[in-house]
């Protein structure tokens, strides 16, 4: 059951996924591209990930989804007829939709067996165990510190710089927009 809600939630994420990248008016691209993260979450919410999960909803389809809406209203952008883009984007998608059915097809033929004698016999890797151990860190230390103090911890220590940087980027681009805006008015 948890493998066909799993499939569900996939095939709804890759299909709105799509229809954000085709269609026309930048409105409904949002509105598909939050679908999109939804659906994500809900598969995070499958895989136990439950902090992970609620994150999504709340930063990405909430926050950001809100902030690419003010954006794109304050833009004033025009609606088209249409909301798909010509033969050629259909044709692209198509194209891409049938190289990642490709990659699966051929990830599908692996089992863990399989993965599990190919890092056996690789000269690199001669203890499965050592390619693990770093996992097996980070679960101590997320038992220790719980879910919350497993991500804070990276999030503000290691990748603080990225973080303040995404989000002076952020703050430019809603200072651009708005400059955009004022020059139309």
């Amino acid at each position: 059951m948890t493998e066909a809600v799993f499939y569900f939630f996939a095939a709804a994420a890759v299909i709105t996924a799509a229809f954000c990248i085709l269609s026309r008016s930048a409105l409904s691209a949002v509105l598909w591209l939050t679908i999109t993260m939804l659906s994500l979450a809900a598969i995070y919410v499958l895989l136990s990930a439950e902090f992970v999960a609620a994150i999504q909803v709340l930063v990405y389809a909430g926050a950001v989804m809100v902030l690419f809406l003010f954006v794109i209203m304050l833009l004033n952008l025009g609606t088209t007829t249409s909301d798909l883009r010509g033969p050629a984007a259909v044709a692209a998608t198509v194209v891409i939709a049938g190289l990642l059915v490709i990659q699966l097809a051929a990830l599908w033929r692996y089992t863990p067996s399989r993965l599990a004698s190919e890092v056996a016999q690789s000269p690199a890797f001669s203890d499965p165990a050592a390619l693990f151990a770093a996992g097996e860190l980070a679960r101590q230390e997320a038992v220790t510190r719980g879910v919350v103090g497993g991500v804070a911890v990276p999030l503000f220590q290691v990748y603080l710089v990225p973080f303040e940087i995404t989000s002076i980027l952020l703050l430019a681009a809603i200072v651009g927009a708005v400059v955009l805006a004022k020059r139309r008015i």
